[in-house]
């Protein structure tokens, strides 16, 4: 499995519900990362959508008990299951957290700005089981600088 994120300088990634940043370069990167492929997330993060609809041209497997117009997995075992070993995993916090230790691979958009964040992902830099595969230059768009790391497992 893969996980796909943007992550402030404290590793943040949501407040109140919402992504802290709004980055149309990483957007396109999102997409191109994930079309055609299998995406896990959370209820909450679906929620997040437009008209809290699953993404479009992705198997979507969705954590919840309600029916949100995609595949539903009842446990972090059985999304896992059902997406498999190419799945990538999307979001929010508590998915990431429970499923991060079947990833193999991790793209990180780090963007450098600290706002207030109530979400987060774990911090690779800190994890030993974690190294740095590749980093892009650095970019800038609306004033918010950011770069592309992407970490693997030792």
């Amino acid at each position: 499995m893969t996980a796909i994120v943007c992550v402030s300088q404290s590793w943040g990634i949501g407040r109140d519900g919402a992504l802290l940043f709004r980055i149309s370069a990483d957007h396109k990167r999102f997409r191109t990362l994930t079309v055609g492929k299998t995406v896990i997330l959370g209820h909450k993060t679906l929620d997040t959508f437009p008209g809290g609809k699953p993404l479009k041209d992705r198997r979507n497997i969705v954590l919840s008990h309600r029916d949100p117009g995609a595949e539903i997995a009842h446990s972090f075992d059985e999304a896992a299951a059902l997406g498999g070993d190419d799945a990538i995993v999307i979001g929010g916090a508590s998915v990431y957290m429970a499923l991060l230790s079947r990833c193999d691979r991790v793209y990180v958009t780090k963007v450098d700005a600290d706002p207030d964040a109530d979400s987060f992902f774990p911090n690779l830099d800190d994890n030993p089981d974690w190294r740095i595969e590749s980093e892009s230059e650095t970019f800038e768009e609306n004033g918010l600088k950011f770069r592309y790391v992407d970490y693997v497992r030792k």
